[in-house]
């Protein structure tokens, strides 16, 4: 056989070799290529997803610290450096970060907030404080900065600077979610001392002849466990008068949970219950939301027990509650139901309210009475209620109430109950 080609095996093997010769030759250039146009932003980018997406906080740290790099003075990206070593309880490295971007960045607002946060939610609040305030001289129009300085202040129990930061954080915006729930909570712990007195008139269409007559007078003072309230009731029901004194306290557990705890002692327990007591758990849950459960302990000749839980959220100038009262009796279970609107237009005291509900309220002085019927759970009733809270001079709070219920008093017979209430609350 003659061979057209004798040769053809060494051509194809100069062929691969040059081929390899020039993969190895271009290779390093175009891996030079992908690590240039991975960029600091690109591994900014990364690590964020690696942190957020993928909860991989280490492989975050090790992205953000290539990103620092190729740009050691991105101040964006060593805070965020930061918060990875403050998620990771890694507290000293996280320092060590947002003192450097402040050195470079006298002031910078995310640094501040970062830096700030991180002393505060490590129980350095004095040290937060100081921070802050030096940022809020950068920043003096950063919401955020005011409502962390007025938590730090909480946190230091300074009650009245808090209250003084977040209502002028108010008078700029009214809408801030946040300072709005911080100032509804802390109003009434702003001041040492409080007095207050309230009238309520209660006529019936139908269910009695006579009107009733409510009174109290009651002092409240700050502790260094929370509010303690003593309150002095009268009320004049059936031609009959009644007194019973009362003690409310809201003890502080932490900076997310507190409590309610209440007892009361009656002379007359046709006018008031005998004995009453009461307990809830309170949380302040994030996005301003806030919860309780507990229970309320009625005596009269019997002992009623009534179950209660709320769910309730600041959205801007409002304040939503919801709030169920569920009474064990004769193999069944009474449920009520009620629904609480403020519209806040200025500070923590100036609001209106508007309320609707099914059922009887153990809290309600008005009606906790009616608890002592021998069938409270077949009774319906349904309620809808209107008021206005004004403070003049932050020190001094007036109120006026009015309310109309509905209420079946015995099987397939209903009567209308008026109500209108006055209060006037004083802090000092």
């Amino acid at each position: 056989m003659i061979r057209i080609f004798p040769h053809a095996k060494k051509p194809g093997l100069k062929i691969l070799c040059g081929l390899y010769f020039i993969l190895l030759i271009f290779s390093p250039v175009n891996s030079l290529y992908s690590q240039e146009t991975l960029t600091s932003d690109k591994l900014f980018v990364n690590a964020r997803k690696a942190a957020f997406d993928d909860d991989d906080y280490p492989k975050a740290i090790e992205l953000t610290k290539q990103a620092l790099e190729l740009s050691p003075d991105y101040a964006d990206i060593r805070i965020f450096l930061g918060r990875l070593y403050t998620w990771t309880d890694e507290v000293e490295s996280a320092r060590t970060e947002f003192k450097q971007v402040l050195e470079k960045n006298p002031g910078y607002e995310d640094a501040v907030l970062a830096y700030g946060s991180l002393e505060y939610w490590n129980d350095n609040s004095e040290k937060a404080l100081g921070i802050v305030e030096d940022g809020i001289q950068y920043n003096p129009g950063s919401q955020d900065l005011w409502v962390l300085k007025s938590k730090i202040l909480i946190d230091l129990k300074r009650y009245s600077e808090a209250n003084e930061t977040l209502n002028d954080l108010l008078k700029i915006n009214p809408k801030h979610t946040d300072a709005r729930a911080l100032s509804a909570k802390i109003q009434d712990v702003s001041s040492k001392n409080k007095i207050g007195v309230t009238y309520d008139f209660v006529y019936f269409d139908k269910r009695f002849d006579d009107p009733w007559h409510l009174a109290s007078i009651d002092y409240g003072r700050q502790t260094k466990f929370g509010s303690v309230t003593a309150r002095l009731n009268y009320a004049n029901r059936f031609k009959t008068d009644g007194a019973q004194f009362e003690i409310d306290a809201y003890p502080r557990i932490s900076k997310v949970f507190y409590a309610y705890v209440s007892g009361g002692i009656a002379e007359n327990e046709g006018i008031f219950p005998k004995y009453r007591a009461g307990f809830s758990l309170y949380a302040n849950l994030p996005m301003a939301f806030e919860a309780d459960a507990g229970f309320r302990l009625l005596v009269f000749n019997d002992e009623t027990w009534i179950y209660t839980a709320s769910i309730g959220k600041y959205y801007k100038n409002y304040w939503f509650n919801l709030r169920t009262y569920l009474t064990p009796s004769n193999n069944s279970v009474s449920q009520s139901v009620s629904l609480k609107i403020r519209y806040y237009l200025a500070g923590a005291d100036d609001y209106l309210s508007f309320g609707i509900g099914t059922g009887l309220s153990p809290d309600d002085p008005a009606n906790n009475i009616l608890f002592n019927n021998d069938n409270p759970d077949k009774l319906k009733s349904s309620n809808i209620s209107l008021g206005y809270n004004k403070s003049i001079n932050a020190s001094n709070i007036i109120s006026v109430k009015a309310s109309l219920e509905n209420q079946e008093y015995r099987q397939g017979t209903r009567g209308n109950q008026f109500s209108v209430g006055v209060g006037y609350n004083r802090r000092f």
